[in-house]
């Protein structure tokens, strides 16, 4: 048999109906495939905006696939040149990410391949009918799996050759050589950028979790970055379709930043600690980065965080199953009560374990506060006083993880 040689009319039947099986897969089947796609790329799996590309590509090549064998079945599949690959693409390259990037795909295709034999396994118990189904359908989807990173290694060839020409490409790479410490002078860097560089600097990362990107509002948020710090326009650069590399003078301010935020819904920021000179215009986009991963991390639904806020849970969650485990160990029961409780032990400890002011600052009567300390006393595995910063690092985990 020829590659694209029609089966039987009876396998082309079993490939239909595992097809519509495909159509509706389980969350283990996509969970692996995830998994096993990021896996390869800590770049990619480390950034919130590339990482949910990579999954809604993931989902949209199962779905091309399996739609393409309800309709015909055992014929081949054209590359899936919808908008959730050629938007990776995009943003692949806007990360300075090349073509290897793309090897992830190779190593999710194993899993794709381990469970459509499941799903045909599960179909027939005739031994040839099995063996012409994962004849044709195995070489369907390689065949499908090498035309779509083909297609979307050449959109991100194009994507490149955009990218090196016009003032955007230019100061894209006067950003990269200031990030990566390179022997460029501040002069220099700072007219090629149209930004002053001498002054202090606060980072920040904007970006959308949206799979259609409304460029408006990341733009609106960059503006609104400078505005909460009365600076002057600030320098923006465009990491990728969904994500917005801001830089300001000066420090943003916090109420205000959160007014223009709430009338901006799809947007999300992180903000870096500011700094002086080229090294604070690094560090605190550094800093921003490391926000940004956090909040991925943990899943968090925050839409505002700063590096001063989250430092301590950023460090200790940097192993995710280690930290859910620290929570779980030193807060027990507390972990599931109200969070009236929590909230209320959480703040008595930033307070120094002083109850008059967390009182004051929880706007509640201080017999209250102490009702709910002894509560959490009666839930946590050991008393609040044997442990109060382990307890604390725990709720402040909890307070930016959020809850199931």
């Amino acid at each position: 048999m020829t590659p694209w040689d029609l089966p039987s009319a009876r396998v082309r039947e079993l490939i239909r109906q595992g097809a519509e099986i495909a159509l509706h897969p389980k969350p283990e089947w996509l969970a692996e495939l995830d998994a096993a796609t990021l896996s390869g790329h800590e770049q990619v799996s480390a950034d919130p905006v590339l990482s949910a590309g990579a999954r809604r590509t993931n989902r949209s090549n199962l779905l091309f696939w399996a739609a393409s064998n309800v309709r015909a079945p055992g014929e081949p599949v054209p590359a899936n040149d919808t908008d959730a690959p050629l938007v990776i693409a995009r943003d692949l390259v806007r990360r300075g990410l090349d073509e290897s990037t793309l090897d992830a795909y190779r190593v999710g295709q194993g899993v794709a391949l381990r469970v459509w034999t499941q799903i045909a396994c599960s179909l027939t118990d005739d031994i040839e009918e099995l063996r012409e189904l994962l004849d044709v359908s195995l070489r369907s989807i390689s065949a499908f799996v090498d035309g779509t990173v083909a297609a979307i290694a050449a959109r991100m060839r194009l994507e490149r050759a955009e990218l090196t020409r016009g003032t955007h490409a230019e100061r894209r790479e006067v950003v990269a050589l200031l990030l990566e410490g390179a022997p460029i002078t501040w002069q220099r860097a700072q007219e090629r950028l149209g930004y002053a560089l001498q002054p202090t600097h606060t980072a920040a990362v904007v970006w959308t979790d949206d799979p259609e990107p409304d460029v408006y509002q990341l733009d609106r948020a960059a503006d609104a970055l400078a505005s909460a710090a009365d600076q002057a326009p600030p320098l923006s650069i465009l990491a990728g379709s969904a994500t917005r590399w801001v830089w300001i003078h000066g420090r943003p301010d916090a109420d205000h930043l959160q007014a223009a935020l709430d009338r901006l819904p799809a947007v999300r920021i992180a903000l870096g600690l500011t700094g002086p000179g080229i090294d604070g215009f690094r560090r605190s986009h550094l800093d921003a980065l490391t926000t940004q991963q956090m909040l991925a991390r943990l899943s968090s639904a925050q839409r505002l965080a700063s590096y001063d806020d989250v430092e301590l849970v950023a460090l200790v969650t940097q192993d995710p199953e280690h930290a859910d485990r620290f929570v779980l160990r030193t807060l027990g029961d507390l972990v599931t009560a109200p969070a009236e409780i929590t909230e209320a032990v959480r703040v008595f400890l930033a307070e120094q374990c002083n109850a008059s002011r967390a009182a004051t600052r929880l706007f509640t009567h201080r017999n209250t506060l102490l009702r709910r300390l002894a509560r959490a006393d009666e839930l946590l595995p050991r008393p609040l006083a044997a442990h109060p910063l382990n307890v604390a690092a725990a709720l402040e985990i909890l307070r930016w993880r959020g809850r199931d």
